[in-house]
């Protein structure tokens, strides 16, 4: 990113029964705004919200209205039965990216695990992680260096190819 290009924005959303609960701490959430502000992402937003399809599907909307940047949620992509972060994020994407959630899963082979999908939502990008501290932020990593390009195709700001 050139001194000249606007900073990027973000907003990370843990979706987890325990954080809500106060159960569990949100170290998740808490490694991917220290990722996003390592690369340069300005991480305007951090939200909780308890797991299941209407409640990501709520937050996510809520998240991307009005907004140009990057969503990046953690927890819910498993097999559990209330992991249905995928479906909440299908339920308002507008297309899919199927490219970026490929990359993602192959950091590790736990990530073949991982239901999580990437799509985009007016000038939003919105990535499914998982919850694990780790697996989130090498899921994440994976495509971190080709998101500011996507971002700024999806704003149709000037690129260099």
């Amino acid at each position: 990113m050139t001194d000249a290009s606007p900073a990027l924005q973000a907003k990370v959303l843990t979706v987890s029964d325990g954080v809500i609960a106060g159960t569990r701490q949100d170290t998740s959430g808490a490694g991917l705004v220290a990722l996003l502000i390592e690369h340069g992402f300005d991480v305007v937003d951090h939200q909780v919200v308890a797991d299941g399809t209407d409640n990501v599907a709520g937050a996510l909307r809520s998240l991307t209205d009005g907004f140009a940047g990057l969503v990046v949620s953690t927890g819910g992509t498993g097999f559990a039965q209330r992991d249905q972060t995928p479906e909440g994020t299908r339920a308002i994407i507008e297309r899919e990216a199927p490219g970026l959630a490929e990359a993602m899963r192959l950091v590790n082979p736990l990530g073949r695990l991982s239901r999580g999908i990437v799509g985009v939502r007016g000038l939003s990008i919105i990535c499914n992680t998982p919850g694990s501290p780790k697996g989130c932020v090498e899921q994440l990593g994976a495509i971190l260096d080709v998101l500011p390009h996507a971002l700024r195709l999806l704003a149709d700001s000037p690129t260099a190819h």
